[in-house]
């Protein structure tokens, strides 16, 4: 397989569509949850939106979250002083993780430790730069987060 025939992860995961469905159960779940939900309480209604396309964006689809939202210094200002605990942090990737199994994404190895390795790391970087002491690099571009080590498994 060579890298023009590897899909990206946004490809792989069923794109656009597949990222909202994903976002729509798992806010559905976030708003009830009494550890993550106030986190959540004045949420804008489009936010699971948002939050696919910059899943989207990461995973290889098309800029729109730059485009559209501001990118890297706007999803930074959505973190800034909300003080996330770890123990807050592990509940959004458990119902994350939940969430990707109620909407059938891909459950092969390769995509799920793609998907939980940018999970894992984007969390803890919300949780670094959420606290009220954190100095935060300002400016940075969207990540694209690809398959590391295990591209897709195809016989």
């Amino acid at each position: 397989m060579t890298d023009e025939t590897v899909p990206t992860l946004f490809e792989w995961a069923g794109g656009t569509e597949a990222l909202e469905r994903l976002t729509e159960a798992f806010y559905a779940q976030v708003v009830k949850d009494d550890l993550v939900g106030p986190l959540f309480r004045h949420m804008d209604p489009e936010h699971p939106r948002y939050v696919a396309m910059w899943l989207a964006e990461v995973f290889g689809g098309p800029d729109r979250y730059t485009k559209e939202r501001g990118g890297y210094p706007h999803m930074l200002s959505m973190h800034l002083g909300k003080a996330i605990t770890e123990p807050q942090r592990r509940r959004w990737v458990s119902l994350l993780m939940d969430a990707a199994d109620e909407v059938g994404l891909p459950d092969d190895p390769e995509f799920r430790a793609a998907f939980a390795g940018y999970i894992e790391w984007g969390t803890r970087l919300a949780l670094h730069n959420s606290q009220p002491d954190a100095e935060p690099m300002k400016s940075a571009p969207v990540p694209r987060w690809g398959w590391g080590v295990a591209p897709p498994y195809q016989p």
